[in-house]
This record gives C-alpha cells, sequence and structure tokens, in this order.
C-alpha cells in the first residue's frame, strides 16, 4: 500500500469535461496523474462508488462544503476518485453540484487504486474490484497525508479530518 513520502504512481485516469478547452475536447478526457499533479497541492479521496448511500449523503458534499476552506489552506484541487467510468462520475458530480470545487475523476479499469494499494474486491456484493475508502493530500506528486478507513467506517477520510491534517 501506498504509504506517507510515496510517490503517487503514474496511472492514467479520466474527466468528462462538459465545455471544449485548450487541450480538452468535450467528454473523457485522460490525464497523467504526476503531470496533473506537479507543482500542485491536492486532496484526492476514494470511495467504493458513485451514488452509494454514504458516498453520496457525507463524502462527496462535506468536500464540497468544504472546498473554500481547503482552497484557503494552500490546496489546489480537490479530486474524488471512483472505480467508476466518466459518463458516471460526471453524471454524480452534476447530481451533486460539484462544478468548481470537486473534480469527479474516474478510474474504470481500477488501474490507479490498484497500484495505491488501495482496492477492494466487492464482488460478493455485485460491485466488483473498487476502491476503499481514504483521503490524502499530495504535494508535487508526493503524499503528504494519508487516511485509510477501516472497512465499513467513516472517521478519518471526511473533509474535516483532512482540514485538520493541514493546520
Amino acid at each position: 500500500m501506498i504509504k506517507v513520502g510515496d510517490t503517487l504512481p503514474d496511472a492514467r485516469l479520466f474527466e468528462f469535461v462538459e465545455v471544449a478547452g485548450e487541450g480538452c475536447a468535450v467528454g473523457p478526457n485522460g490525464f497523467a496523474v504526476r503531470e496533473r499533479t506537479a507543482g500542485k497541492r491536492v486532496v484526492i479521496f476514494g470511495l467504493p462508488g458513485a451514488f452509494t448511500p454514504t458516498c453520496s449523503a457525507k463524502h462527496v458534499p462535506g468536500y464540497v462544503d468544504a472546498a473554500q476552506r481547503l482552497n484557503d489552506a494552500g490546496i489546489d484541487e480537490i479530486w474524488c476518485v471512483s472505480v467508476n467510468d466518466a459518463f458516471v462520475m460526471n453524471a454524480w458530480g452534476r447530481d451533486l453540484q460539484t462544478s468548481g470545487k470537486v473534480k469527479m475523476i474516474a478510474d474504470g479499469a481500477a488501474r490507479f487504486t490498484q497500484a495505491l494499494g488501495l482496492d477492494q474486491d466487492l464482488s460478493e456484493r455485485g460491485m466488483g474490484i473498487r476502491s476503499q475508502r481514504y483521503a490524502m493530500v499530495v504535494d508535487n506528486g508526493v503524499v503528504k497525508t494519508l487516511n485509510v478507513e477501516a472497512p465499513g467506517k467513516f472517521e478519518v477520510s471526511d473533509a474535516e479530518s483532512i482540514l485538520t491534517t493541514l493546520r
């Protein structure tokens, strides 16, 4: 499992872009994790799945509500990463009104999640390979804080816990 002081794996993730911009076409756009985190402080939080109860009611909304305070604490971007496709992550972000606050990032094949060593097999529950629930602060691609939840818990990966580590 990745740990504090490690560099993020150079995986490729996807973000759905609704408006074409410089270097970004409308639709799913892939990017290299190390390239996107270079020179930035990023909070990355992972969770088991889009539209799931705790993720939708508490985890993502907590980061949406805390986005300005995280930015004020020196965080450049906030990423929600889930083993779902970019279309699902975009729809979920629209539903939770994350625009401009939390980037909804797709790890459809679980490559990033597995490279972190934070995957879990939820096949018996009909979900397949998914992410454990976690949050990390990354500075220039290096993990500075890593909070991984115990199975079935939501106590250390929330936005308030990350804000505490930044104080």
